[in-house]
Formats: structure tokens, C-alpha cells, sequence
């Protein structure tokens, strides 16, 4: 093979070590390579990277130039130029954290199509001087290709919206014969429309991957002391692991991180808010150490590549489908079991049906939004395979995975159909009783019967509804205000979250509506065997004796002595998977060691006989 090959097999080979390409990988780049628009959905861990990369290269070894890789944010730029050059693929990004000598000499190579990828963000992209540079390697047949990474972020339905995506329309206007390639991990049919329009990407060929994320088991509990379930979940799942815990607010980040810490958790906080020194310090430290468990809002997530998070948890309801899949999809990139867990409430649905009744957007966008919503609370209160929900919201038809909550332990269901119509019956006396609203608890109290003061106060116990769900439990109870909320048969309203009937109420108030919910609890408590079956996870990814295990242990210690060297996360030198597979086959030649997935010419040649040389010293 020659350093100059073109044919995408052969660059997947000798830079990137891979035999062979996975799923779509292969048409995708294909049509890339020979110049055609695309627009991909895979996700998170299905190698998307890889779609644009090996065309990138293998246009510039075919003398078309650089690149431009619009990436939205910096930690990842760093990361993805680190791994390309590391495998003997000349890559930089242009950002706010260069120098201006810095920024102009990656300018000059670029110019002078030395560069074979180039990130950069949207907003540096669109501006007329970044324009003008890309009107000249235009005109010299120096501008190979166009990626869009992230390309949810341009649509107004996606989760991730960022307004300095929707200018990158210039690019089609500008350069019509320069292929592009727009990537997302997810996107609906809305999303998926928007795309194409926005990026005016309507003759581009669109390739649509499985959504199915087999190892990763999901499990969705209902909130009762949140922070104890998490803490609880750490502990006997994933003790001394990478994790991401998921909050709403900055403040609720800050607490939680606190509170795991004083708890014994590595834990690390992440919000916009905080100093972007702090900041990148600690994604650095999640990216590079072992064990610690970011506590994040949604700032954090988009672009991380670290391999081995074991667990995405939600302490707070996301606001819809799409940014549960994105999320959770953090977890378990290198195909290892890995957990999504979320613990959720009346609150959570009452604060994100708030958030959209009350926001400045058109009553179309509202009710996409609600709609949205709507699918994400059908999946938290199914009682059936939370897979074969998720999957069908993407339109891919699944069967039962026998890996999520529901499917391991099937909840008890029961008929809530009556109490529903109690409930709303209630709060309708409530307004013939003088018009006044009142929130969930008060409600409940009185369908319970329970003489409390506010009761005594307003003579509730008086009400021909006081008392006749006496025989149904408060968590129960709040299951069905939570459902009815869900389905847009109550609304909150004001301050304090009073109940408020719609005019589709009167529909179960005639028992027109049917309501199966599930029963109340936690999480199953796992069996000691699969316990310990999943305590192996940290093991290396292949089977391997203990002498084999030593050599595994020799060999990740000196991968993190080149990583602490070149500033980069241990991952982006070799994955585990493929020290596992040296520690197993103990080549003992360099033709050897070449044969082994992951191992690209580049690599081979800067750390082939060193490796040689730690499996050599064998177990001490």
C-alpha cells in the first residue's frame, strides 16, 4: 500500500487501521468521494466521523485540497485534529483559543492547500473574510469538500437549535460544485426537513442508519428522593466508572455535583455559567481521567468522544425524544453494556409543559413542541419495551430488546380509568366552591380524606369528592395527574401550579377515555449474579487470561504516558479494544502488529517497536 492511495478501503486501512467499513460507511463515502451531497443520520458511536474524513483525504491526495469541517465547539475541534494527527493526517482548527501568529500560519497552510481538513466554527465561517480565503481555494480547485457536524443545530425543531447555523445556506449559493455532507446523530421527520431546506440540500442523497443502540439498557424510575436513587444507582452499578448526571439548571448542577462529592463520588460540575477556564479544565479531566461523573446541563455533551462513559442519568425530564437519544448516546461509545437512567415527576412534566405554554414562539412551534413532549412522557410511562418506543419515534420497526427496565421486569399495570375521572371531578367542585384553584397536593389531600388545615379552611371536606380516593396512594394519584397532564387533560397554571381543566376533560369526565398506567416503583433491584456479571464491564473488551491481563495493564500504562505527553485523552492514541486485542495475540513482529484493528501505518511507525517492547517484558 502507498503512502498517496485514493481508494477509501485502502485509507481506511493504513490511516485509521480498520479492515473493512461498518454499516452505511462505505455508500456514504463513495458518494462523497465522487462528489455527491449528503445528508447523514447515525448514531452517536456509529462512526460518522469517518464519513467525511476518509473522502476529505482521499480528495486531497487527488490534489482538490482542504476540507472545512464546521464543528460548533472547540473542545471537540481540539480532539478530532489531536486523532488525525496522531494518525498521520494533517488537520487544525481555526478558534478563539489560538494566538493570532498561530491562527495565521494554520491560515497560510490552509491557502495554500496544504491542510487536508480544516474545523471551524459556523459563525467564523460565514464571515466575509473566511469567505473571501474560500473564494480563492475555490478558484484554484483547492476546496475538496464541505462536513456540517451537528446539522440538527440549524433547525428551529431540533434540540440543539444555534442561529449561526442558518447562514451556512452561503455555502451551497457559493460553492454549488463543492460537495457537502451534513451529519446528525438524530433528527425527526420535522428536523430532517428543515435540514434540507435550510442547508438547501434537496438533491442531496440522504442515508439513514439504525438507531438501535443495543448495549445500552434503559431504565426510567419514578422520583421518590432523586438524589438517594442516584446515589444508589452509582453504587451498585457503576462504582468508580464515567458517568454523565444530567440536570436543568445551573444551580441544580452545582448542588448535585456537591452533594455526590460529599457522598465519595468523583464529581464534576459543567454549565454555561461557570468560568470557561473552569470550565474546559474540567471536561479536560472527564476526557482524561478515569472514574469521574460530570454533572452537566445541556451545555455539556455535543461532540464528546471519550469511548468508555459507562452511564448518562437525568435527574430532570429533557424536553423531548430527540434530546433523550442524544444524550443517553454519550454512553457507551465503545460498544461495552452501558446504562441510561432517569428519574422523573409530576414536577418534570409540569415545568416543561410551563416552559413551552409560556414561551415567546408561535403557536405552531408550541404545539410541535407539545407534540414533541407528548412522545417523551409516552415512553417514560410505558409499561411495554422502552426500545421498541424509542426506535418507532426514529420510524424503525423493532421487536421487544429484553435489555430495558420494562422488558427485564414487566411493571405491574392497573385501570386507572376511575380515578382519573375523581380527580377531575374534584377539581371541578373545587371551581363551583367559589371559583378557587388549587395545586396537585391539595387536590390529592382531598381525594384521600385527609383533614389538613388548608382543607379546614375551605371547607373541602364538605365536597362530595372528599375521600373517595382514599383507597389509591399518593404516588399512585400522582401517576394519574401526571398522565393527565401529559395527554393535555389538565393544565397548570400561574405561580403555584394550579390545576386547570381543558375542554378534552369532559371527555374522561364520560369515561370516554381509557387509562392503563403503571404501577409505582423504583428501579428492579438487579439479581447478585447479573451484578456480577456487570461488574466485569471494566474489563478489557476481549477475553483474557492473567498473564494477558498484566500485558493489557503494561499496555494502558504506557498509553497514558503518551497521552499526558501529546495533551491528548488516552483513547485518541489506541482504544482499548485494541490494547486488548495486542495483550491477547502478543504479535511479535511489527507485520504482526499492523494486522491488528486500529493500528494505522502513522501509528505503527511511531509506536510499533515500543509496544513490541512493553509485550516483550511480559507479566512481572
Amino acid at each position: 500500500m502507498t503512502p498517496t492511495a485514493t481508494a477509501p478501503l485502502a485509507i481506511l486501512h493504513e490511516v485509521f487501521g480498520y479492515a473493512a467499513f461498518r454499516d452505511a460507511q462505505a455508500d456514504i463515502v463513495d458518494h462523497v468521494v465522487a462528489g455527491g451531497d449528503a445528508l447523514v443520520l447515525m448514531p452517536t458511536g456509529g462512526g460518522k466521523s469517518l464519513c467525511y474524513q476518509v473522502p476529505a483525504i482521499a480528495r486531497h491526495r487527488a490534489g482538490r485540497g482542504v476540507a472545512v469541517v464546521v464543528s460548533p465547539l472547540i473542545a471537540l475541534m481540539h480532539d478530532q485534529v489531536g486523532a488525525l494527527e496522531e494518525a498521520g493526517v494533517h488537520a487544525a482548527f481555526l478558534n478563539s483559543t489560538l494566538t493570532l501568529d498561530d491562527a495565521q500560519r494554520i491560515e497560510r497552510e490552509m491557502m495554500g492547500g496544504r491542510l487536508v481538513l480544516l474545523y471551524a466554527a459556523p459563525e467564523r465561517v460565514t464571515t466575509p473574510r473566511f469567505l473571501a480565503q474560500l473564494d480563492s481555494l475555490h478558484e484554484r480547485g483547492l476546496l475538496s469538500l464541505f462536513a456540517i457536524d451537528e446539522a440538527h443545530c440549524v433547525s428551529q425543531w431540533g434540540h440543539d437549535f444555534r442561529e449561526d447555523y442558518l447562514a451556512l445556506n452561503v455555502l451551497h449559493e457559493r460553492y454549488a460544485d463543492v460537495p457537502r455532507i451534513a451529519l446528525t446523530a438524530t433528527a425527526d421527520d420535522l428536523t430532517r426537513a428543515d435540514i434540507i431546506e435550510r442547508l438547501q440540500l434537496q438533491d442531496a442523497r440522504v442515508f439513514i442508519s439504525s438507531f438501535d443502540r443495543p448495549n445500552i439498557r434503559y431504565a426510567i424510575v419514578e422520583k421518590d428522593n432523586a438524589r438517594a436513587q442516584l446515589l444508589r444507582f452509582i453504587h451498585d452499578e457503576h462504582e468508580g466508572e464515567a458517568g454523565i448526571v444530567y440536570c436543568q439548571s445551573r444551580k441544580k448542577v452545582e448542588e448535585t455535583a456537591d452533594w455526590l462529592k460529599s457522598e465519595g463520588v468523583a464529581a464534576l460540575p459543567y454549565h454555561a455559567g461557570l468560568d470557561a477556564d473552569l470550565r474546559r479544565r474540567h471536561q479536560d479531566r472527564f476526557l482524561r481521567e478515569d472514574g469521574i461523573v460530570m454533572v452537566a446541563t445541556i451545555a455539556f455533551g455535543m461532540g464528546i468522544d471519550k469511548p468508555d462513559v459507562r452511564f448518562v442519568a437525568h435527574l430532570d425530564l429533557p424536553k423531548n425524544i430527540e434530546s433523550y437519544y442524544q444524550e443517553t448516546g454519550r454512553a457507551g461509545r465503545d460498544g461495552q453494556p452501558a446504562d441510561a437512567w432517569m428519574a422523573y415527576g409530576l414536577a418534570d412534566v409540569v415545568n416543561q409543559r410551563r416552559m413551552i405554554d409560556e414561551s415567546p414562539a408561535g403557536e405552531e412551534f408550541k404545539r410541535g413542541q407539545r407534540g414533541k413532549l407528548d412522545a417523551l412522557l409516552a415512553l417514560a410511562e410505558a409499561h411495554d419495551c422502552r426500545r421498541v418506543r424509542l426506535l418507532d419515534y426514529f420510524g424503525e420497526p423493532s421487536q421487544p430488546c429484553g435489555n430495558c427496565d420494562n422488558c427485564l421486569n414487566p411493571p405491574a399495570t392497573w385501570d386507572a380509568t376511575e380515578s382519573a375521572r375523581k380527580a377531575l371531578s374534584c377539581i371541578y367542585r373545587f371551581h363551583q366552591n367559589g371559583g378557587q384553584r388549587f395545586g396537585a397536593g391539595h387536590l390529592i389531600d382531598v381525594l384521600r380524606g385527609k383533614a389538613t388545615d388548608k382543607v379546614a379552611q375551605f371547607h373541602h371536606e364538605r365536597l362530595s369528592t372528599f375521600g373517595i380516593g382514599a383507597d389509591v396512594s399518593e404516588v399512585q394519584w400522582r401517576a394519574v395527574l401526571r398522565q393527565l397532564i401529559a395527554l393535555g387533560h389538565l393544565r397548570t397554571e400561574g405561580e403555584y401550579n394550579t390545576l386547570e381543566l381543558t375542554a378534552s376533560a369532559r371527555e374522561v369526565l364520560r369515561g370516554d377515555v381509557a387509562m392503563l398506567l403503571r404501577q409505582a416503583s423504583d428501579a428492579p433491584k438487579r439479581k447478585k449474579a447479573a451484578r456480577v456479571e456487570r461488574s466485569k464491564d471494566k474489563a478489557p473488551p476481549v477475553k483474557l487470561d492473567d498473564d494477558g491481563l498484566e500485558r493489557f495493564a503494561a499496555l494502558k500504562a504506557w498509553r497514558a504516558e503518551v497521552a499526558r505527553e501529546h495533551n491528548l485523552p488516552a483513547y485518541v492514541v489506541f482504544h482499548d479494544a485494541t490494547l486488548a486485542e495486542m495483550a491477547r495475540s502478543q504479535p511479535e513482529s511489527l507485520d504482526a502488529l499492523a494486522a491488528i484493528s486500529g493500528v494505522g501505518t502513522k501509528k505503527l511507525e511511531a509506536y510499533g517497536r515500543e509496544i513490541l517492547r512493553v509485550l516483550e517484558a511480559g507479566p512481572t
